[in-house]
């Protein structure tokens, strides 16, 4: 039977209208993809010349790579890229404040890098901190929808659920966690000052701030600064970071599908995966010590307990998702950024040490006749001169370098009105080294810019570290607490001078960093 069969011609036992029926079927469904395909295409053209016409003609680099837009023009290295964002805001937003350049898929981004400008757009809540372009969806899967990435009414509830939590009184305590977590670190440093060879510098800073951030935000005590990079909390928090950059400069990585498919999508899922599990445990863990103990019983809250009950005025509280959002946010944000900030104010002390010595007779006066070298609340006004030493170091080295925003609907910029969707970078690095700003000498390390005189005379958007206007940062005092009582304890401590056989450079990441660290000597002072 099977041999007569395989003999036998089966498309002549298919009725020839059901043959003609599957090829119209077949020709229809070619003739639709085609139509599909060349709508598609002029679509895109349209938009192409859309874009053009409304973009082309502001200020910015001509470069318009299908792939790569501007970024086409962008050196190989780190530190060169970053480079370029200064090059172009000193080049082409001279009369406007802003330039212009195109992203990936000759998409535009608007570039804000003068007060004027930053006004404009810092001044409201309304343009939307979210975009796929400007990075911020990248960021999504791993802090969620917390105060960073949030917007419009959830960002309001949040923000002021959340503004009691950074109250001075609830600040206040957080001082003994400071100078005990900045003991540790000196503890550690003194090996390498006993062993007379350089160290690096950047990532022992991170690991006392993310101790400093686990005690005060959510009473967790690990020793995890002894523990050291092998944690993995640690590396997890650092690989995510890059791993959003370099998604955002490689076009093919863009779309979720291909991302989640590579070696680097994977990696990003597994340590969201890994972070999301440590917030969840902190989480647990207070919840149960609230429900037997209570809120009362606590000397002290801090942010976690205020998380966890705060009720907006209709009763309602956080859900689970947005709690784990926001505590993920702050260890990231609470940690990394501050890290970044006393690192470089660090590297620019020992790069000059004039300044790092007046800033040691400074902190010598506030503590002389002590038993201790621990900094009370109150001492913290009293450092004028290590203040405006950390306020030059956030200018010169933008510890968060870029802000991204999407609008929500037209706005004037002055002469010219920004579309609705219109993508803004937010170029907090540009801004701090535009020359009309600073002047031609605004890549020198210069404290007495932050005299009280001058700041007096300062535009309020001129020096923006923690951001402006009502989405700047929530926990800016806490950052700026945190960064004069390390400092000052290391500072106190030791004399630094870098590593003359090293070479640092920038890399920005989702803060700014040190490609391959910082190394430097230290030498114990004597008091």
């Amino acid at each position: 039977m099977l041999s007569i069969l395989g003999n036998m011609d089966l498309s002549a036992m298919v009725p020839s209208v059901y043959r003609a029926s599957a090829s119209m079927v077949l020709q229809t469904t070619a003739l639709a993809l085609a139509v599909f395909i060349v709508f598609k295409l002029i679509e895109f053209i349209y938009t192409i010349v859309r874009l053009e016409r409304v973009y082309g003609k502001l200020p910015g680099p001509k470069t318009k790579h299908f792939f790569r837009g501007s970024f086409k023009e962008m050196p190989k290295d780190a530190e060169g890229r970053i480079m370029k964002f200064v090059e172009w805001a000193n080049l082409y937003s001279k009369e406007t404040g802003y330039y212009r350049i195109w992203a990936n898929w000759t998409r535009p981004i608007i570039v804000i890098c003068h007060p004027s400008s930053m006004k404009r757009i810092l001044k409201t809540a309304e343009p939307k901190h979210v975009s796929g372009i400007n990075g911020y969806l990248f960021l999504k899967p791993w802090l969620g929808d917390g105060l960073l990435i949030s917007g419009g009414q959830k960002w309001a509830r949040n923000r002021r659920l959340l503004t009691p939590a950074f109250h001075f009184e609830i600040l206040k305590p957080y001082m003994n966690i400071y100078n005990k977590s900045a003991d540790v670190l000196v503890k550690k440093l003194n090996r390498h000052v006993e062993s007379g060879k350089s160290f690096e510098m950047f990532q022992n800073i991170c690991l006392c701030t993310l101790d400093i951030i686990l005690k005060c935000a959510f009473s967790y005590d690990v020793d995890i600064q002894e523990e050291g990079e092998t944690h993995p909390y640690v590396q997890a928090v650092t690989d995510l970071s890059v791993t959003v950059t370099e998604r955002f400069r490689h076009p093919h990585l863009l779309p979720d599908l291909t991302f989640y498919m590579s070696s680097l999508g994977r990696k990003f899922k597994k340590d969201c995966d890994f972070v999301h599990s440590v917030s969840e445990n902190i989480i647990e863990k207070r919840r149960l010590a609230l429900s037997q103990g209570g809120v009362e019983s606590k000397k002290n809250l801090d942010f976690l307990d205020i998380l966890l009950t705060a009720k907006d005025d209709n009763g309602e509280g956080l859900s689970t998702l947005d709690i784990r959002s926001e505590v993920d946010t702050f260890l990231f944000e609470g940690h990394d950024t501050t890290a970044s900030a006393i690192s470089w104010i660090l590297y620019s002390l020992a790069k000059h040490p004039e300044y790092q010595e007046k800033c040691q007779e400074e902190i010598d006066g506030v503590l002389e006749g002590r038993d201790s070298d621990d900094l009370l609340w109150s001492d913290l006004q009293d450092l004028e001169y290590l203040t405006m030493c950390i306020k030059e170091g956030m200018r010169l080295h933008a510890p968060v370098a870029i802000v991204g925003r999407q609008t929500t609907k037209e706005m004037d910029m002055g002469g010219w009105t920004m579309p609705k969707n219109t993508n803004i970078s937010v170029n907090i690095w540009a801004l701090h080294h535009n020359e009309d700003v600073w002047g031609k000498d605004h890549f020198e390390y210069v404290p007495d810019r932050f005299t009280r005189d001058n700041v007096a005379k300062m535009d309020p958007y001129q020096f923006v570290p923690f951001s402006g206007g009502p989405r700047n940062c929530i926990g800016q005092n806490f950052a700026m607490n945190e960064e004069k009582t390390v400092l000052s304890k290391l500072l106190y401590n030791f004399t630094f001078r870098l590593d003359p056989d090293h070479v640092v450079k920038k890399r920005l990441a989702a803060v700014m960093r040190a490609e391959n660290g910082i190394m430097m000597f230290a030498e114990r002072r004597k008091h």
